[in-house]
């Protein structure tokens, strides 16, 4: 089995990073992380993948004259590697129509809300104001509108009473760190469709409830 040589992309911490590396750990997941990269050469994830023993590159935004000149270099970068394959997580830069057209089904993304609802910044903080009972995090294809494109897994957790921004968001994240692997490994196996806004496939039994929304 090939697996799908996949890069993850990071501005942070790289939370969401450590669940895809567990997993891809087991030679019987259908993807392999060859590369992590960010834009911020101080991101805390980049040591934590280097003392983990995965390549890492930095290709620091402020220092090119624009959004398009920046990815062209993470391009190269990419090339480079061989990558088949990426991971947004907790990359927080905009990309261009270009660079998502260049990765167009190959490019997924966690949000951490149910979407469509609570697109963009601050999501936990704007449940919790409206009131909602049921919030949660999401993995889908990249398109060039922000926070769109085609759902792979969903799920979600209750709003308590007593629920803080922080207190939420440690549920909600707990939840991504579940579903991000779930879904590369639907994806990279193959096991999953896109059929217009929709992902669509066979998925087995014992994976069904993890696609779909999921009170915990």
């Amino acid at each position: 089995m090939r697996r799908l040589r996949t890069a993850i992309l990071i501005s942070g911490r790289g939370t969401n990073m450590d669940a895809l590396v567990t997993a891809a750990r087991d030679k019987e997941f259908p993807a392999e992380i060859a590369l992590v990269m960010s834009n911020r050469p101080d991101a805390p994830g980049l040591a934590r993948a280097k003392a983990m023993g995965l390549a890492t590159a930095a290709v620091d935004h402020k220092i090119h004259a624009g959004r398009e000149e920046f990815e062209r270099s993470m391009q190269i970068l990419l090339e480079t590697y061989r990558i088949d394959f990426i991971c947004l997580a907790g990359f927080m830069r905009l990309l261009t129509p270009w660079f998502i057209g260049a990765w167009s089904g190959r490019m997924l993304n966690i949000h951490p809300a149910l979407l469509p609802s609570y697109r963009g910044l601050h999501t936990h903080e704007r449940a919790l104001a409206e009131g909602v009972k049921i919030h949660g995090c999401t993995v889908h294809f990249v398109v060039p509108q922000m926070d769109e494109g085609p759902i792979v897994a969903q799920a979600a957790v209750p709003v308590l009473d007593d629920d803080t921004p922080e207190s939420l968001g440690a549920r909600v994240l707990k939840q991504e760190h579940r579903i991000y692997p779930l879904a590369l490994g639907l994806v990279a196996s193959g096991a999953v469709r896109v059929e217009g806004n929709r992902v669509l496939g066979a998925v087995a039994a014992n994976d069904r409830a993890l696609t779909a929304p999921t009170v915990i």
